[in-house]
């Protein structure tokens, strides 16, 4: 007989998941009946991760007949059986439920030994066109996500997102193409650079008559949807259902652009998205066809308006500073120098952090800053409203109090921010765990791919700012977490070079469709699958265009190795500026004009080689002296 008693099982999930009727059920002091036909474990015990005895039990038993043993299938199985585990705190749970089909190790143990015992023979899912969902989010940088290991995370800011690391695979190293919204979501759809898609800067349209995934996916077999924020402007093509955010969309009571016009929804955003999600899951599936479902949130891009539940999230800590907050970019190029996105200097007061903010706030009408705060302030409920002020008011009148200046409102400014960021954060991260919990009750997860990921990264006081656009690591890199059942290791984390222009072909390689030769991006399944020989690539490309405009960073090209990045703003003339990753992780020391000449000679061509490779012609021309000196006025040669 199997010895049991060694069998390690995951931690159980806290009972405020389950249903009403699971609740009632777990009080029920009848624990696993055994009628005629049924097959019982033995009892064995063992210590979990509460330090408790946990005792588990497996049942199997049909509702209405015995199993036939010549008869069961592997699904029939699954439908029929009645599983309970009775716990330390003596729970019983249903291993049906949402609950327990999330502990996947401890399932399939169970199942298998049950499929033993029948004759039958369990195949994996993941040998036929696995669903899609595809949750995303805007500007969540991935050291605000737990797995990634930041400087954030003592403060366990994505609980759900690390659960689904925990079961998947983590992309370590995975970059955007150009750190901007619209930008990554048109690389997203079309596996193409900025330049080839023609979404270059968020003050393009995205021309939806070209080739896109979901319209490849459609072609073989694949029902698609779309909710939440696309930002490409124009009715999304390639969708059987969609509902959009127009532009940036707002966080409490937000419009949506749907085929029939434009309809509100009261609510939070990230909430209504994924109750659009969830509607689509349960409504409006059919089933038996694979589907491809994308979930893209608002947050936690820029106002940082967090829901009415977490507005007094984080009340009663203070947040870890990242180390470069004061940074005074003393070894950068005047780049950084002439940007406008500093906390201390850019971030408003009122409009960003909210003091003072009221639906009746006298505003600045000449003041030129992001106020969609407070016009989404005017929009709210009474109720809504009152919950703001009653979260906000009296922090306010501390600070009042407080008469803070220089480094001291620095560091309040950012705890202000750092805060509504996370708070924001905390809603996607809920998103993420309802959304695979509805997978679970609709016996759906064992066969989606369930992938969570953002448009880029983001500063959250790094370096003194807030927003992206720039090639520093910080809104470089986006995070890529996939769960592939039956494919990818639970904890597994990647360490090769990938970008979002490899979101596409990975989608299609999926499904088993054929990847168009003129996606400029590499399917990342012999990576999830463990079979990639030799290196993915060498060596990423990064595109900047948006300039003059917001936050006024300069136009940039350039690439990343393993170890070292080189950057040109070509505009400039030659300010180049090249860092050491190994040695220098916070990009401090600009190694340009000290490194060995070979090093930098190799790293230029490689520069070269790839933006002949991506056929990259879209460079504009060195600015004259003059208009040098307009924008850096310190520029000197």
């Amino acid at each position: 007989m199997l010895d049991y008693s060694k069998r390690k099982f995951p931690p159980f999930r806290s009972e405020t998941r389950l249903s009403p009727a699971s609740f009632v059920a777990s009080r029920n002091p009848t624990i696993c009946p055994t009628p005629a036909g049924s097959f019982s474990l033995p009892q064995h015990s063992h210590r979990n991760s509460v330090d408790g005895l946990c005792e588990a039990r497996l049942c199997a038993q049909t509702k209405r007949t015995p199993i036939s043993r010549s008869k069961a299938s592997a699904n029939a199985v699954q439908k029929a059986q009645t599983c309970y585990v009775t716990a330390y705190f003596r729970q019983p749970i249903s291993l049906a439920h949402p609950v327990m089909s999330r502990h996947k190790k401890a399932m399939r143990i169970l199942l298998t030994i049950l499929a033993l015992f029948l004759g039958i023979s369990i195949t994996s899912k993941a040998d036929n066109q696995p669903n899609i969902v595809f949750v995303f989010s805007d500007d969540h940088a991935p050291h605000a996500i737990g797995a990634y290991n930041g400087w954030l995370k003592s403060v366990n800011p994505t609980p759900e997102i690390d659960e689904l690391a925990a079961d998947g695979m983590l992309f370590q190293n995975s970059f955007c193409t150009n750190s901007i919204c619209g930008p990554s979501r048109a690389v997203i759809q079309t596996g193409k650079h900025s330049h080839k898609n023609g979404f270059m800067n968020n003050g393009n349209s995205f021309d939806w008559n070209q080739q896109t995934f979901p319209k490849l996916l459609k072609k073989v077999g694949y029902q698609t949807a779309l909710y939440g924020k696309s930002h490409l402007k124009g009715h999304p093509q390639g969708y059987d259902d969609w509902m959009v955010l127009p532009g940036q969309g707002l966080y409490y009571n937000p419009d949506f652009i749907t085929p029939e016009g434009k309809k509100r929804i009261d609510g939070h955003c990230t909430d209504v998205v994924t109750d659009l999600a969830v509607q689509w899951l349960k409504e409006k599936r059919e089933d038996g066809k694979p589907f491809m479902l994308m979930v893209q949130h608002k947050a936690p891009h820029r106002n940082w308006m967090p829901a009415e539940r977490h507005l007094h999230l984080y009340d009663d800590i203070e947040m870890p500073e990242p180390t470069t907050l004061f940074d005074k970019w003393e070894d950068n190029t005047l780049a950084a120098k002439y940007q406008e996105l500093e906390v201390d200097g850019h971030m408003h007061i009122n409009h960003d952090l909210f003091l003072d903010l009221t639906p009746d706030f006298d505003d600045d009408k000449e003041l030129k800053t992001d106020k969609s705060a407070f016009r989404n302030l005017q929009r709210m409920s009474p109720t809504q409203v009152k919950a703001w002020r009653d979260a906000y008011g009296p922090k306010d009148e501390a600070f009042h109090k407080a008469n803070l200046s220089g480094d001291d409102l620095v560091r309040w400014k950012y705890q202000r921010y750092a805060k509504n960021y996370l708070r924001c954060v905390k809603g996607v991260d809920e998103s993420v765990g309802r959304l695979r919990d509805v997978l679970a009750e609709l016996e759906l997860d064992d066969n989606t791919v369930v992938i969570y990921s953002s448009d880029q990264g983001f500063y959250i006081g790094d370096h003194g700012w807030y927003d992206k656009r720039w090639m520093y690591e910080e809104s470089f890199k986006m995070p890529l977490i996939v769960n592939w059942p039956g494919v990818t290791d639970g904890g597994a984390v990647n360490m090769e070079l990938v970008q979002n222009i490899d979101y596409a072909p990975t989608f299609l390689a999926m499904a088993g469709a054929d990847i168009p030769d003129d996606i400029q991006g590499k399917s990342l399944v012999p990576l999830l699958k463990k079979q990639q020989e030799g290196k993915f690539r060498d060596a990423v490309y990064y595109h900047y265009y948006e300039y003059p405009s917001v936050h006024m960073v300069p136009r940039h090209y350039g690439i990343r190795t393993d170890r070292y990045k080189l950057m040109k703003f070509y505009q400039f003339g030659e300010q180049w500026e090249m860092y050491d990753l190994e040695k220098d992780p916070d990009e401090l020391t600009n190694i340009y004009e000290t490194a060995d000449k070979k090093l930098v000679d190799g790293m230029k061509k490689k520069l070269e080689d790839l933006r002949v490779h991506y056929d990259d012609n879209s460079h504009e021309p060195e600015y004259p002296l003059e208009k040098k000196k307009g924008f850096w006025p310190t520029f000197a040669k």
